[in-house]
């Protein structure tokens, strides 16, 4: 579900160089498939009519535990980081006998003809029979970006030039309570280093070197407590149930953080379909990020793009908008186009306001844009999404997921 490329003011996805996925079937356990799946079309199909050849095992029935594998090589073009080539892999299965709800592995590299690169992997493990959820981020950048301060009072033209590399890792262990309903506990380290920046005067540098110090590095080292609720099915492209997930994250001196800051994160989500009766989904996403005590370095502080997957704030660079506090929704609507399920398209507005106090107003930025969805693999029902988005101020751009955003 990562971007392909961070968004930029001005950006496009110029060509697929590729499209491929496979299917593996493994063990004695059966995977029938059902009509429904069976009468869709994915890219594999056209794949295989057009070359004659046979690219997976799915004619009446698939054995194993079912993995389905769907790799994306592309290439695309941004202002931020020109001309870049990309390998992006989504990776369902299913953890348990019963087949209940997928796993999910998404591991992901990029490189830019400015020498630009970085590499995210994310996981979502299920484990019913010993009632556990695991949750992994694992990212590593070295790119240079733009921040713009903090608050919304700036334009593009105010954009500072910063380079850094970074190093996130987050992994979390969550025990079932009650069916849906999950608690547990994680590590959660943000390190950045060779931190650079230019001089220009402006509050994008004051607001910058307020928050760093002076400092070319940054670690915020903490435990999390967390508690998550989620009954959908699929996390991949999620087609009725809800998602919730609630953080607390004091980071501590005690554990190599530069400070003592707490933050308090809550993920809300929620899917129905709309008609009843078709596979159109409206989905909903609430996502606040807030500082309750201490000051997080500045490039911990909440910002746009910044959320697990970079997918907040669609319309707009990562970074645009920062400050202590962060509230965001989005709303989305996804829809068939062809009958056969290969084509579907969405619509799509969000709105987000940063600020540094509670007692502060609220500035509300709003964003908006459509898309469209190219089934990758039936099975897991992964779709590749293309979608242009539009902000204030002349920000817009193209937004690339392997995967729903959210």
């Amino acid at each position: 579900m990562n971007r392909f490329i961070p968004r930029a003011a001005c950006c496009a996805v110029l060509f697929f160089v590729l499209l491929s996925s496979s299917i593996f079937g493994q063990t004695e356990s059966v995977v029938k498939q059902d009509s429904a799946v069976s009468n869709q079309k994915d890219i594999v199909d056209i794949l295989q009519g057009g070359f004659k050849t046979h690219l997976r095992k799915d004619n009446n029935s698939m054995k194993g535990k079912a993995t389905f594998f769907s790799i994306l090589p592309v290439v695309g073009y941004s202002l931020q980081s020109g001309l870049t080539g990309a390998i992006v892999t989504n990776t369902s299965f299913y953890t348990d006998e019963n087949k209940s709800r997928f796993s999910n592995l998404l591991i992901n590299g990029y490189y830019s003809q400015y020498h630009q690169y970085w590499f995210t992997a994310n996981s979502t493990l299920f484990y019913e029979k010993y009632k556990l959820h695991l949750l992994g981020d694992t990212r590593y950048y070295n790119f240079p970006t733009q921040t713009f301060g903090l608050g919304t009072n700036s334009t593009l033209s105010d954009g500072l030039n910063i380079k850094y590399s970074y190093l996130r890792v987050a992994e979390i262990v969550y025990r079932e309570l009650t069916p849906s309903i999950f608690a547990g506990a994680g590590y959660n380290l943000d390190y950045h280093w060779n931190i650079t920046s230019d001089t220009i005067p402006g509050k994008a540098l004051s607001d910058f070197e307020m928050l760093q110090k002076g400092s070319t590095h940054s670690l915020s080292s903490g435990i999390s407590l967390n508690v998550l609720f989620d009954n959908r099915i699929n996390p991949v492209n999620p087609e009725r149930g809800s998602f919730a997930n609630i953080q607390y994250r004091p980071n501590l001196k005690l554990l190599g953080s530069d400070s003592n800051w707490q933050s308090l994160m809550i993920d809300l989500r929620t899917y129905v379909k709309f008609p009843a009766s078709s596979r159109n989904v409206l989905a909903f996403w609430n996502y606040y990020n807030f500082t309750l005590g201490g000051t997080p370095p500045y490039l911990d502080t909440p910002s746009v793009g910044w959320d697990a997957y970079s997918n907040t704030g669609r319309g707009y660079v990562p970074g645009r908008y920062t400050g202590k506090n962060f509230n965001y929704l989005e709303s989305e609507y996804r829809f068939t186009i062809t009958r056969n399920g290969i084509l579907g398209a969405v619509v799509f507005g969000n709105i987000e306001s940063v600020y540094q106090k509670f007692k502060d107003a609220f500035p509300v930025t709003p964003g908006g844009g459509f898309g469209l969805r190219i089934k990758m693999n039936k099975y897991s029902n992964t779709n590749v999404a293309i979608d242009y988005g539009f902000g204030v101020g002349g920000s817009h751009g193209f937004f690339f997921n392997l995967g729903e955003v959210f």
